[in-house]
Parts: C-alpha cells; structure tokens; sequence
C-alpha cells in the first residue's frame, strides 16, 4: 500500500495530534478515501519528514497523530532558478509541476513582452496561489520535503536587473552551445525561459546586456512547457542527480 504523503505549513514534531488542514482534509477524505490506522507521511517543508498515522478521518476533520522524525534530503545538488515567461491556458501548471519534480529550487513567473495573460495585481495574486498548490502536490507525490520559493510575477526587465552569482543562461533554438559546453560555477542556474512566442530581438539584446549567454536543446524548437521540461532534465542529468 502506498503511504500518503500531506503538506502541512505548521511546526511539526514526534508525539504530536494535530488537525489537517481544510484542503488537506478534503484530499483525505474525499480523494485518499483514508481509513482511520492508515500510515501517513507529514512534511512541512523543513526539511524532515513525519511519520504517522490517521486517528480521526471525516469529511469535516482528520487527526493525524506524528509518531517519529526522519530526516530525508531529496535535494539537488543543483540549485536551479527558473524564470518562465508567463503562456496561457495549463502550459505554467505543467512547467510547475514538473520543474518542481525535477529538483528545481525558486520559480519566476516572467511577464514579457508576448505575454498572453494580462491579469491585474488581485487576480495574480490568485494566480500564485493556485500556482503553490501546484508546487505543493507536486512535492507530495515526489517526495521532497522542502517547497522550491515561488516569487509573485515579476516584469522581465526586473528579473534581468537582480543581482546574482549563478550562471545566467537563456534558451535559444539558434544558439552556438549546448549545456555541454558551458562552465556551471559554484553558484548554481538562473535559467530564463520565453513564452509561445519566445522573445523579442529587444528582450534578447537585453538579457545578453544582463550578462546572460544563449543556450540550445539541438536543432528543433520546442514549445514553452517543452523547453522547460527539458532544460531542467539536462542540467541535472550533466551538473545535477539525475
């Protein structure tokens, strides 16, 4: 039987009764289908992860009472920042969904120039929101235990201009190299991917202003999701844990 695995934002230790969250709660009962017994996985993000079991399980209230503390690191040693220009329609729940699966550590939402979303600042702050329970589930089903930093949508220009030691890389389908033959430093990837459109000339001069080189994942172009998908794939198979 596969164990569930729950976030949970508060303070967790050993010999502790707690209530889950409203969310968590819903999942439990209504999706899980979880019998009172039945081992559970808590994590907070910490770092550990906490072993316990069901003791209460209602569509309004489920009690977990924690049995014991494991530590459990199933982080990169890569830390990576992606920065993803904002598509429309599932493309970002996907990008997130799987950047977070494969080790990614801090996530930007870019809004560029061919940005098809044009929210204001309520229904972005919505947007996060769905967006870090994304991050959350995903991190349920994989199997870490600290939750990759989610930043609120940012203007491309902003992210260009953040100061940072990482190696600041650029996808582009014309470009010289391959992640084969770049030098990844001590300080991790800032990776900065474009929407369905990609970017514009004047985007590209300005990353290439900011210190960023361009980089290719061969000879075809890949949708955004893709690309994501792959880049992250690439950099951990060569620099990472894969």
């Amino acid at each position: 039987m596969r164990i569930s695995r729950i976030y949970h934002p508060d303070t967790l230790h050993s010999d502790q009764e707690l209530e889950l969250t409203p969310d968590a709660c819903n999942h439990v009962a209504n999706v899980l289908r979880a019998k009172v017994g039945q081992p559970v996985v808590l994590f907070n993000g910490d770092g550990n992860e906490y072993s316990g079991e069901f003791i209460d399980v209602s569509k309004r209230k489920v009690l977990v009472q924690i049995d014991a503390k494991l530590s459990m690191n199933l982080e990169s040693p890569l830390p990576i920042h992606l920065g993803q220009g904002v598509s429309r329609g599932d493309r970002m729940d996907l990008v997130f969904q799987k950047s977070v699966e494969l080790g990614v550590t801090e996530i930007t939402p870019l809004i560029t120039e061919r940005c098809g979303v044009k929210l204001d600042e309520q229904r972005w702050q919505k947007k996060h929101a769905q967006w870090q329970k994304i991050i959350i589930a995903a991190c349920e089903q994989c199997g870490r235990n600290v939750l990759p930093t989610l930043h609120m949508p940012t203007d491309f220009q902003n992210w260009i201009n953040q100061s940072t030691q990482a190696l600041r890389l650029t996808l582009h389908p014309r470009a010289d190299k391959s992640f084969r033959h770049i030098n990844i430093g001590n300080h991790g990837v800032r990776l900065l991917i474009g929407p369905e459109g990609g970017f514009s000339d004047q985007e590209l001069y300005q990353t290439e202003q900011g210190g960023y080189q361009t980089v290719q994942l061969g000879p075809r172009t890949l949708r955004t999701e893709t690309a994501a998908i792959t880049a992250i794939s690439a950099l951990q198979a060569i620099y990472g844990d894969l």
